[in-house]
């Protein structure tokens, strides 16, 4: 092995400080994600933008896991092809692992059962962590717990990491359990004083203070959305344990008990764990019927299930939210992987003629933002939204700019009816109020919530064919008149989503890019790094569907479009060719499905062999 001073890309030596990539690879049920955690907080704590991604499996513990920490002053947090560092500590997967690492860069491993490794191209930094633990510790579980927190002991000495932060996030995480601290403090100790004597300290790939994360938050989308929901006035929350989504529901009744209680303890919310999923999304809708602003949060499985109910909200008018952190299909797929596969089953969900509105949140201040514009969106239009965030925004650590929320803000409950708008709604309208009575124009009816009246108001909701006055009906004449009244509010729901992020690079460009959600970090650097070719692209992020006048421009006006998803059957290309008539010709699908996170890499590449062929063919 050798042992080099620089990293060499080309004829180029680059320091690496402030911009690396760390991976560690250890067990699952370990004890690993909470040490590998600090280590990405600290980074973060010293003002450096870091991305975190935890890869990890579905069972309970025994099977591979993988925590990857990009580091970049830059501010690009897409997951990067290629590791600078890797810390083997499963044997399991040692020949993966060592094969990720990068020509130049450094494998540190457990060398307690020394072990021959078939690279000459890398650093090999051997630590006897286990007969380390083992001397220090007689405890097993200690042992294997501290095990982690020695190799993040050396980490800080190898790439020179504030001390003084380290011991402030250590004390952080572990706050009230002051021998716990202690413990782990001597764990660090340990690993840091193996280090300082046995490596050459610190690696050419180091840290140092910056500014790049300064005014910034560390927070995952789930949390985010939880909080969303309190502060949008959700007052019921019924769901089923379904992965990536529970922690969603688990934040907002953290947030609810703080923060939705009266002075003398009595909550002020209601948050059910149903049976299964079809239950949950039952609950939700009698909430929001009921007049509370009410939601669920599932994943890619639950959606399958919920889809009946959600036909019936849609038909019968009902708002509610849906948070579906989407993970890898078809079926159970890949639980405890991300992707975007989703889009069609929310866009259409239930049978019949449906159609949902959805948003796209590409970061947690979106899932936060876009979280609490769904319940106003829900009420106004009286429908279920559905905010689609997906496994790497829901459970990693993402570093976004801090939320917002304006408090003068009035929540839009849409049209409901009190007592005295009701009585005085056919002298206002000159017609009788009607359930389903389009009074405005805007397709969108006004309601009554029960209790509101003791002799007006009250009306049957039903699942089956109505006229507008709530009234059973099998003739085909109303009927389609019903369903064609609703569409009509779908394109009111235009006006009312998010609008797309246009980015115009060149204006004499005819090539552009859409992308939406967790896709952004990895197109945004892709894209800056095709600029540094010469090639410009303009782009579109979709914040939402039904799409609006502005993604329709876009699309005239560019003769192809890269349409780059996560998922193997291009749906939201699908969706635009539907929905918003772009010609088939126009889009070429961008995909990847692996469940991994997207690399700006891939972004870059697939984006070069469609528009330089013989350029990509010469560099494979």
């Amino acid at each position: 092995m050798r042992h080099t001073t620089n990293i060499w890309w080309g004829n180029a030596p680059m320091s690496g400080i402030n911009d690396f990539v760390v991976k560690f690879a250890t067990v699952n049920g370990s004890g690993s994600a909470s040490a590998n955690t600090m280590f990405a907080k600290t980074l973060f704590r010293m003002g450096i933008p870091v991305s975190p991604k935890n890869i990890f499996p579905s069972n309970i513990q025994g099977l591979a896991t993988w925590y990857e920490v990009r580091v970049s002053e830059k501010g690009y947090l897409a997951r990067r092809a290629g590791i600078d560092l890797m810390v083997a500590m499963n044997p399991q997967t040692y020949a993966e692992d060592l094969a990720a690492v990068v020509p130049g860069g450094w494998l540190m491993y457990d060398s307690t059962m020394p072990r021959k490794w078939a690279r000459d191209d890398i650093t090999v930094l051997a630590m006897p962590i286990a007969q380390m633990c083992a001397k220090k510790w007689s405890d097993p579980r200690q042992r294997q717990l501290f095990k982690n927190m020695v190799y993040v002991g050396a980490l800080t000495v190898l790439l020179e990491m504030d001390m003084d932060v380290v011991k402030t996030v250590v004390g952080d995480q572990l706050k009230g359990k002051e021998k716990l601290v202690n413990a782990n403090m001597e764990a660090l100790e340990l690993g840091r004083a193996y280090a300082k004597e046995h490596f050459q300290c610190p690696l050419p790939i180091k840290v140092r203070h910056a500014d790049g994360a300064k005014g910034k938050i560390l927070v995952t989308g789930n949390e985010a959305g939880g909080l969303a929901a309190v502060y949008a006035g959700a007052t019921v929350c019924a769901w089923y344990p379904i992965t990536p989504s529970t922690s969603l529901a688990e934040g907002f009744e953290k947030h609810a008990k703080r923060l939705r209680k009266t002075k003398d303890g009595k909550n002020l919310y209601a948050i059910v764990q149903a049976e299964d999923e079809l239950a949950a999304i039952g609950v939700a809708i009698g909430g929001g019927w009921n007049g509370a602003r009410s939601f669920t949060a599932t994943s890619g499985p639950g959606i399958s299930l919920m889809s009946e109910f959600l036909g019936l909200a849609y038909f019968a008018e009902i708002p509610v939210v849906l948070f579906n952190i989407q993970r890898g299909g078809p079926s159970t797929g890949m639980p405890t992987r991300t992707g975007q596969p989703d889009i069609t089953i929310c866009a259409y969900a239930s049978h019949g003629d449906t159609k949902h509105v959805l948003l796209f949140p590409s970061d947690p201040t979106e899932c936060f933002s876009m979280g609490a514009d769904a319940f106003d969106l829900a009420e106004r239009l009286q429908t279920p939204v559905m905010v689609l965030s997906d496994l790497d925004i829901g459970m990693n650590d993402w570093v976004c700019d801090p939320f917002q929320w304006d408090d003068t803000r009035v929540l839009d409950r849409g049209k409901v009816l009190d007592a005295a708008a009701l009585e005085g709604f056919k002298d206002k309208r000159g017609q009788p109020w009607g359930r389903y009575l389009d009074a405005d124009g805007d397709a969108i009816p006004y309601r009554t919530l029960p209790g509101t009246h003791a002799t007006m108001g009250a009306f049957f909701t039903r699942g089956t064919s109505h006229d507008e006055y709530a009234r059973y009906t099998e003739d085909g004449t109303i009927h389609a008149r019903m369903v064609d009244r609703i569409l009509r509010k779908f394109g009111t729901a235009a006006k009312l989503v998010p609008r797309p992020e246009i980015v115009t690079r060149d204006t004499a460009c005819r090539t552009g890019v859409i992308y939406f959600g967790a896709t952004r970090p990895a197109v945004l650097e892709g894209l800056d790094e095709l600029a540094a070719r010469g090639i410009m692209l303009n782009s579109m992020r979709l914040k939402a569907f039904p799409f609006g006048d502005e993604v329709k421009a876009f699309c005239a006006a560019h003769e192809r479009i890269f349409v780059i998803e996560q998922n193997r059957d291009a749906q939201m290309r699908s969706l635009l060719m539907v929905e918003a008539g772009v010609p088939q010709e126009k889009l070429i699908a961008t995909l990847s499905y692996d469940g991994t996170p997207m690399t700006a890499a891939f972004v870059r590449e697939t984006i070069l062999k469609h528009m330089q062929p013989a350029k990509a063919q010469a560099a494979e």
